[in-house]
């Protein structure tokens, strides 16, 4: 709920895939839930149905999915961190891609110089090869990164459900999908954003402060 120039950043989200064609969600809440819910309520001012389920603890980006599990009628769905934005051009993408080439899997990534600080993708031929969770400088020859936009298939459920916490106690998406690339033959089709693509990530606070002092990149929402 941080705010960014007269919204919270989840509603900047919001938006982008109600602009993709999404009318249903599920917001996985934590700390200080009231203030999500009682901003967003049941999303009927957006045109949306929202419906919400607390992670009381905190064991990663699966365990959170994992609680969603029963809320989750389709055979696929879509997934977005709470604190990434992007141009709602890639959100439109994504889905057009489920919609047009039936994958069962996609990821987005994004570029950057330094993958250390989030998750390297190796990938050959718009396809996934590897996930690399915070890999050391210089040992990963990939400049994509796990953006944190996806849709899934409702297998990932079972994968999450026998996987072993990380070392940081957590149920970790990525090494689920590395899981599933090796041992269960998924074909996880990549959407790369450009380099010169727009990605604000919130969770890091000088970025975040940066974002506050600059208003440019709102146009750069609604650039393809």
């Amino acid at each position: 709920m941080l705010p960014l120039h007269g919204k919270p950043i989840l509603e900047y989200i919001l938006n982008g895939l109600i602009f993709a064609g999404l009318k249903e969600f599920i917001m996985v809440v934590g700390y200080k839930k009231e203030q999500i819910i009682n901003y967003f309520q049941n999303g009927s001012k957006w045109g949306a149905d929202i419906e919400y389920i607390e992670q009381k603890k905190l064991n990663g980006t699966g365990g959170a999915i994992l609680l969603c599990e029963s809320l989750i009628s389709e055979d696929h769905f879509y997934l977005t961190w709470g604190d990434i934005i992007v141009p709602y051009d890639i959100y439109k993408s994504v889905y057009d891609i489920y919609t047009n080439e039936g994958e069962d899997f996609i990821l987005v990534t994004n570029y950057t110089e330094d993958t250390s600080h989030g998750a390297a993708v190796i990938c050959s031929e718009r396809y996934c090869q590897k996930i690399i969770e915070k890999p050391p400088p210089g040992t990963v020859n990939s400049k994509l990164n796990n953006c944190g936009i996806f849709i899934l298939s409702n297998e990932i459920f079972k994968i999450l459900k026998i996987l072993k916490p990380s070392s940081r106690g957590e149920i970790e998406l990525p090494e689920a999908l590395s899981w599933g690339i090796t041992k269960m033959n998924w074909k996880i089709r990549v959407l790369e954003m450009q380099e010169n693509q727009f990605r604000g990530d919130l969770g890091n606070l000088e970025e975040y402060e940066k974002l506050k002092q600059d208003i440019n990149w709102l146009d750069k929402l609604f650039s393809h």
